[in-house]
């Protein structure tokens, strides 16, 4: 066991005996998870084959319904669903580049996939932190095989256009004869800021993929959906990568499970998380963003070291059996660390008092200067 795991052991350790939690949820144990996938078994249900029949054909179907998309390949990862989405554009349009952000998973989490599996060329849309704008997308200066838009775009705090704005940049993006995929694996509680449902926003683009364990809960996983022709191509390609294995009717349980108990929370979560997010503002020298918040995730900034944040976070979790927010990282401001906030179910039973309340004791555990 690597240091680095055993150190992840204990943060999950902690945090799964905490009797308050703000920022995430509590770890189930295998045991635990093992019950959740007995709950949606029926007693006749055979497995799948080669992600054929069983529960892993009634996720598609749910997810079909959901985006209202004519078909649903799944996926064991969603980076092997965007790779197929990728080349499946640059394919039909005959380019091979992809108009990404800078800091979209393609570029950041998924070591270059897009260039070194599918011989695809990044061009970047924008440099501000947000999805690039119908007047950048149109600025762009070469054709774009596929623009790729990251809703919400993660590492720059969880954050969403208006509806208005993505109806432009669609546009924008067709009108220059590319297709547009959508990176969707927190699509699920972007609704809410959206005003649209999950088919309306889906219906916006070409290709939308979603991930069955961020926000709902899976063990992993991913769905890709679009036109039956798009999903025929992706089956393809998906069998060359690998990713057509044996039975996958554990995640395709897990990843049902959150559909029908975690999706219809999401929407609470997302409108409590302003009110966790205004109560940490209040914290000295925090800052959030955005602020309100456009999901049930957002950025949180305090002026001190990430090691000393996580040290105290730890002490107070294993000590008083509170979890406050973990996973501190230095910025580039000396002296000042940032983290993400989850704001699930757990930290629905707290109102903003609490919230105050809780960052005072964990702020109390930090050295003084």
């Amino acid at each position: 066991m690597t240091d680095a795991y055993a150190q992840r052991v204990r943060r999950l350790t902690a945090l799964r005996g905490c009797d308050t939690v703000l920022s995430g949820v509590r770890p189930d144990s295998v045991a635990e998870q093992l019950a959740t996938l007995s709950a949606m078994a029926t007693d006749d249900a055979l497995p799948d084959y080669y992600a054929e029949g069983g529960a892993v054909a009634e996720l598609e179907r749910r997810v079909a319904e959901l985006l209202g998309t004519e078909a649903v390949a799944f996926f064991p990862s969603g980076t092997m669903a965007q790779q197929v989405a990728m080349r499946y554009g640059a394919e039909l349009t005959g380019r091979t580049t992809v108009g990404l952000h800078p800091l979209s998973h393609p570029v950041l989490h998924e070591r270059d996939a897009y260039a070194v599996l599918g011989g695809l060329r990044a061009i970047s849309t924008t440099d501000a932190p947000r999805n690039p704008t119908a007047e950048e997308v149109a600025a762009v200066d070469e054709p774009i095989g596929t623009l790729l838009l990251e809703l919400p775009l993660r590492d720059v705090g969880f954050v969403l256009p208006s509806w208005d704005e993505l109806v432009a940049v669609v546009d924008a993006a067709r009108a220059g004869g590319a297709r547009v995929h959508l990176d969707g694996a927190r699509l699920w509680e972007s609704t809410t800021h959206l005003g649209h449902s999950l088919a309306e926003i889906a219906g916006l683009a070409d290709s939308t993929y979603v991930s069955f364990y961020k926000s709902l809960g899976g063990h992993s996983g991913a769905a890709l959906a679009g036109s039956a022709e798009l999903v025929a191509y992706a089956r393809a390609w998906r069998h060359r990568h690998g990713g057509t294995l044996f039975q996958q009717w554990p995640v395709a349980l897990a990843a049902l499970a959150g559909l029908t108990h975690e999706l219809p929370r999401l929407a609470g979560y997302v409108a409590h998380a302003r009110t966790v997010a205004t109560a940490l503002a209040g914290l000295p020298g925090a800052r959030v963003f955005p602020a309100p918040p456009h999901t049930h995730q957002f950025r949180l900034w305090l002026p001190h070291p990430a090691d000393a944040l996580n040290d105290a976070n730890l002490a107070l979790a294993e000590q008083e059996k509170v979890w406050f927010v973990g996973g501190w990282r230095d910025t580039e401001v000396p002296g000042v660390a940032t983290a993400e906030v989850t704001v699930a179910g757990p930290a629905a039973e707290l109102d903003a008092g609490q919230v105050a309340a809780l960052g005072e004791r964990f702020l109390r555990r930090l050295p003084v200067d």
